[in-house]
């Protein structure tokens, strides 16, 4: 009896000690993503609620947090600063067809927008 005791015992203290391990993998994983994040705030043109999804998404689609607003035309991004940088966020939102403050969108990407999504191109 004693014997199926302890072995219980020793079970329940190594299931313990791997859940606390797993738990402070995660908060250091946690801690250091929080670390390498950064915020920005800048100008992409557009339209309508349409654009604010396509650029949105774009985004998104590369693990980057946008919220674009339409009347102020201005985006604020979080992304991991270890993974991406402020010219790649731009560049993705240029690949879906729309300009920010440092990058055009190619001519032909912009041609291929909804008609309510063009607007006046510097």
């Amino acid at each position: 009896m004693k014997t199926k005791s302890t072995v219980s015992k020793f079970r329940s203290l190594a299931s313990a000690k791997l859940i606390v391990s797993g738990l402070v993998l995660i908060t250091f994983i946690a801690c250091n993503s929080i670390a390498n994040s950064k915020t920005e705030t800048f100008k992409v043109w557009g339209n309508c609620g349409m654009c604010k999804k396509t650029i949105e998404n774009a985004l998104d689609a590369e693990g980057i947090k946008g919220d674009w607003n339409k009347k102020t035309k201005m985006i604020v991004v979080s992304y991991d600063s270890l993974i991406h940088n402020s010219q790649q966020v731009h560049a993705f939102i240029c690949s879906a067809g729309y300009d920010t403050e440092t990058c055009k969108a190619d001519d032909k990407v912009y041609a291929k927008l909804h008609e309510c999504c063009q607007y006046e191109r510097k």
